[in-house]
């Protein structure tokens, strides 16, 4: 069976041109009895030995880490991340692994922003620059992972460290904006969630890694999205009036008609936490303290089944 990602290759290397590619896809498309490319299909595992090697890699870099760690700290994190690129060399660049492709690739990034942490956070005032140098450094990282390598999780990557970094700035400079991270975090998300829809314009047939780049950003933009919105309601702090219900649901059926139009499932998926709890506590407000969750979970759960 040949992947997309199987067919991008051939193409980058010259066996097959653009028009070829997409004549086989218009044909398998033809031929088949379901649709040919998945709304949001994301390559996470090919088979068992994706697994496997994701375990290697993982007993590799944790027993990397504690040896490099009994000379020092930031040593250790060094040796995660020299290591996860090493492993990249041959199972991303050359086996084109997809799950530990993105193992490694959140290994890297977190290993060098690790060093950055262990360096620079000398002492209890220091946390502001270190935070400020580990985030630049693992922005950084993943720019240079994605030149080599071209993962698709590495944009999506990249764009958390910057997020990361631009409160980190917003915090240093003004530290009574702590009020303002919820707002500073929403319209990140916005920015982030207009990055993804510009790589999913780039690929609207979805069948090339334009498509998965979008698809890691819009995961990423999700979460910074809707918990703002909901952070703001009071929806967490205990406790659910009934407008804090009616309040929640018209929130979530906005999204999910965002999601639908954009035929991108991440935003609802991020809100459900919120939905799920906030009914749940207003239905033990209402006697069902045992079945509350069981009840909110069948009515949810049908809902999202049936879009």
């Amino acid at each position: 069976m040949y992947t997309e990602e199987d067919i991008a290759s051939a193409i980058e290397a010259g066996i097959i041109s653009e028009d070829t590619a997409a004549a086989f896809r218009t044909h398998v498309a033809s031929v088949s009895r379901s649709p040919a490319v998945d709304e949001e299909h994301v390559r996470f595992v090919t088979g068992f030995n994706d697994i496997f090697v994701v375990i290697a890699c993982a007993l590799l870099m944790t027993s990397v880490a504690w040896l490099g760690a009994a000379i020092a700290p930031w040593v250790g994190a060094a040796g995660v991340a020299a290591t996860a690129w090493g492993l990249a060399e041959f199972f991303t660049l050359k086996r084109r692994m997809a799950l530990p492709s993105i193992v490694l690739l959140l290994a890297f990034v977190g290993g060098i922003m690790n060093v950055g942490l262990m360096l620079f956070e000398t002492s209890p005032g220091s946390y502001g620059v270190a935070y400020l140098t580990a985030a630049v450094m693992a922005a950084f990282a993943a720019l240079v992972h994605w030149l080599r390598f071209g993962v698709p999780i590495t944009i999506a990557a990249g764009a958390a460290a910057v997020v990361g970094l631009i409160i980190v700035l917003l915090l240093s400079a003004v530290p009574e904006a702590k009020i303002w991270i919820e707002a500073a975090g929403f319209a990140a998300g916005l920015a982030v969630f207009l990055a993804a829809m510009a790589w999913d314009s780039k690929d609207t047939e979805r069948n090339s890694r334009n498509s998965d780049v979008a698809f890691w950003l819009h995961l990423l933009a999700a979460p910074l999205i809707v918990h703002p919105i909901f952070w703001s309601l009071g929806v967490l702090e205990g406790g659910a009036s009934l407008t804090q219900a009616i309040a929640v649901i018209a929130l979530y059926m906005a999204l999910g008609l965002v999601s639908l139009w954009i035929d991108r499932r991440a935003l609802m998926v991020s809100a459900l936490v919120y939905v799920l709890y906030t009914f749940s506590e207003l239905l033990e407000q209402f006697g069902f303290v045992s079945l509350s969750f069981a009840v909110t979970a069948l009515v949810v759960g049908s809902g999202l089944l049936l879009l």
